[in-house]
C-alpha cells in the first residue's frame, strides 16, 4: 500500500472491519423463508441500520419492499454544491448449499490460508464493509467531500425486484449524481477493474405432469408417459450439441470485444475437472458476457434415495436464464416459454412460471466518473491501470436505475473475484482485496468531488 493518509487509514481499520463482518456473515440472511427464517434477514436489516446510525447518516429507513423484503437506506449530508453518490450492496444472500462440503461453519466468520470464508463474506456483505471503511477513512481525514446515499438489498438474490419496484415509485428516493455498485469483483485478485456490462436474467419454474399418479414401472412402464423423461427432453432441448444454449428466436452468436478471458485461467477459475470439455463456442468472453446461457438450477421429481421402480407423474424444474445486453429480458422470457411448450413431449401437459426478470445493464466508461475511478485505483494498486470488463451475473436494479436516473454515471466495482467463490461452498473473501478496493472507492469519492467542482 502507498503511504497515502486514507491507506493508513483504512489498513489501521482492518481489524474493526472482521469484527463487524464476522457479525453480519453470523445472520442466515436468505430471502426466501422456506431455507432460513425471516428472522435472519430482518437481523441483518437491523445491524446494517445500526451502522449506518452509529455513521452519522440521517433518515434511516427500512424499506418494506413489494416483494415482501426490507432494504436499508441512508443519508450522509455532504458539504454545499456537493455532489451525492449512492453506494449499494446487499445483506442477503444465497443458501448454504451442501453443508457438509464447507471447510468450516458457513454462517461463521473464519480466516484461512490468508483469506476470510463464509456466506457472504464476497458477495455482499463484504461490499456493505468496504463502504463503511471508505468513509470512515474519508472521515478521519479530510471529511466525506460528497453527500452520500447508501442503500443496502435485502433481496438481490433471489431477483424478485423488490428494491426495483420500490424506486419505481419512490423515484426521488435514490436520485443521485453517480452510483457505485459494490456487487462486482476485480477480473482476478489484485489486478483493479470495473464492470462494464451485466447479463440480465429470467427465472422460471417448469412443470411436467402425465399421470394422476405414479405407477409401478413394471405393471405400467413402457406405455405410460413418464413425466421426469418428458422433462429431462425439454431440459436437453435448450442445448446444442456443443453445449451452446439454444432458445428458439433468441440469438447466441454475439462477441465480445475488449478484456478477454483465456480458456486456461477459466478452468482453473471454475475448477473443471481434468479432461472435461467446456461447452459452447467461441471466445469465453462471448460465451460468458456477450451471450445467452441457461442454467437448470434445480429439479424436483422422486429423490434416489428412498426411490421406488415407479413411473414419475409429475416432475418440476427451474431454470434460470442470462441474457446479454441488446437483449430485451421480457422478450427472452416470452421465447423460453413458447421454446419449452413447443418442445414438450408426447402432449404432457406444462405449466410454467416465471418467478424472477431482471434486465441487462451495460454503462458509459467515457464518463467523469470512471476518469476518478481509474485514477483512484493506480493509487490503490501501485503499478496497475484500471481494467474493464464483463460479468455474466446480474444485478437487476443497476438497469432500473439507469432508468431512472439518466444522467447518473454508474460503476460496479467489488470483492466478488475468482478466488472468491461466490455462491458456490466455501465463499470467502481477500482481506487485500478489502483494504485496497476501499482505499479506491475513498480516493473515487475525493476524486469525484473535484471533478464536479465541490
Amino acid at each position: 500500500m502507498t503511504a497515502d493518509p486514507i491507506a493508513e487509514t483504512v489498513a489501521a481499520l482492518m481489524p474493526r472491519a472482521k469484527a463487524e463482518l464476522t457479525e453480519l456473515v453470523a445472520f442466515e440472511s436468505v430471502a426466501d423463508p422456506e431455507v432460513a427464517p425471516r428472522s435472519e434477514c430482518e437481523g441483518a436489516a437491523n445491524w446494517v441500520a445500526d451502522a449506518l446510525r452509529a455513521e452519522g447518516f440521517q433518515d434511516v429507513a427500512l424499506l418494506d419492499t413489494p416483494d415482501g423484503t426490507q432494504s436499508v437506506y441512508g443519508f450522509l449530508p455532504g458539504p454545499p454544491n456537493a455532489p451525492t453518490v449512492l453506494l449499494y450492496a446487499h445483506y442477503d444472500v444465497q443458501p448454504k448449499l451442501d453443508e457438509s462440503a464447507w471447510v468450516t461453519p458457513p454462517f461463521q466468520l473464519t480466516e484461512r490460508n490468508g483469506r476470510w470464508y463464509g456466506r457472504g463474506a464476497a458477495d455482499c456483505k463484504g461490499g456493505f464493509i468496504m463502504h463503511l471503511l471508505a468513509l470512515r477513512a474519508l472521515k478521519a481525514n479530510d471529511g466525506v467531500p460528497v453527500s452520500v446515499k447508501v442503500i443496502v438489498e435485502g433481496s438481490e438474490e433471489q431477483g424478485t425486484g423488490g428494491l426495483e419496484r420500490y424506486a419505481e415509485a419512490h423515484p426521488g428516493l435514490l436520485a443521485s449524481d453517480a452510483i457505485v455498485i459494490g456487487d462486482a469483483g476485480n477480473f482476478r485478485a489484485g489486478l483493479p477493474t470495473v464492470t462494464a456490462t451485466l447479463r440480465g436474467m429470467t427465472m422460471i419454474r417448469v412443470r411436467i405432469d402425465t399421470l394422476e399418479g405414479n405407477l409401478h414401472s413394471g405393471q405400467f412402464g413402457g406405455a405410460a408417459p413418464d413425466a421426469l423423461a418428458a422433462l429431462i427432453r425439454v431440459l436437453d432441448s435448450l442445448r446444442a450439441e456443443d453445449g451452446s444454449t439454444v432458445v428458439d428466436g433468441l440469438a447466441s452468436d454475439p462477441v465480445w470485444e475488449g478484456l478477454q478471458y483465456s480458456e486456461g485461467d477459466f478452468r482453473q477459475d471454475a475448477k473443471v475437472l481434468d479432461g472435461v470439455d467446456l461447452i459452447g463456442h467461441g471466445t469465453v468472453a462471448d460465451r460468458i458476457w456477450a451471450r445467452p446461457s441457461v442454467t437448470v438450477v434445480g429439479i424436483d421429481c422422486s429423490p434416489v434415495s428412498g426411490a421406488t421402480p415407479s413411473v414419475p407423474a409429475s416432475a418440476r424444474a427451474q431454470i434460470s436464464l442470462r441474457v446479454p445486453p441488446g437483449q430485451d429480458a421480457a422478450e427472452a422470457t416470452r421465447l423460453l416459454f413458447a421454446h419449452i411448450e413447443k418442445h414438450v413431449p408426447w402432449n404432457a401437459r406444462v405449466t410454467l412460471e416465471q418467478v424472477g426478470q431482471g434486465q441487462a445493464f451495460h454503462a458509459d466508461v467515457n464518463s467523469p466518473a470512471y476518469s476518478a475511478m481509474a485514477e483512484a485505483m493506480r493509487v490503490a494498486y501501485p503499478g496497475e491501470e484500471m481494467q474493464t470488463a464483463g460479468m455474466g451475473g446480474s444485478i437487476p436494479l443497476c438497469s432500473t436505475l439507469a432508468t431512472l436516473y439518466p444522467s447518473a454515471e454508474i460503476l460496479l466495482i467489488g470483492l466478488s473475484e475468482p478466488e472468491a467463490r461466490i455462491h458456490a461452498v466455501n465463499e470467502s473473501v481477500s482481506p487485500e482485496e478489502l483494504e485496497r478496493l476501499s482505499v479506491a472507492e475513498a480516493l473515487f469519492l475525493v476524486n469525484y468531488a473535484r471533478s464536479k467542482g465541490a
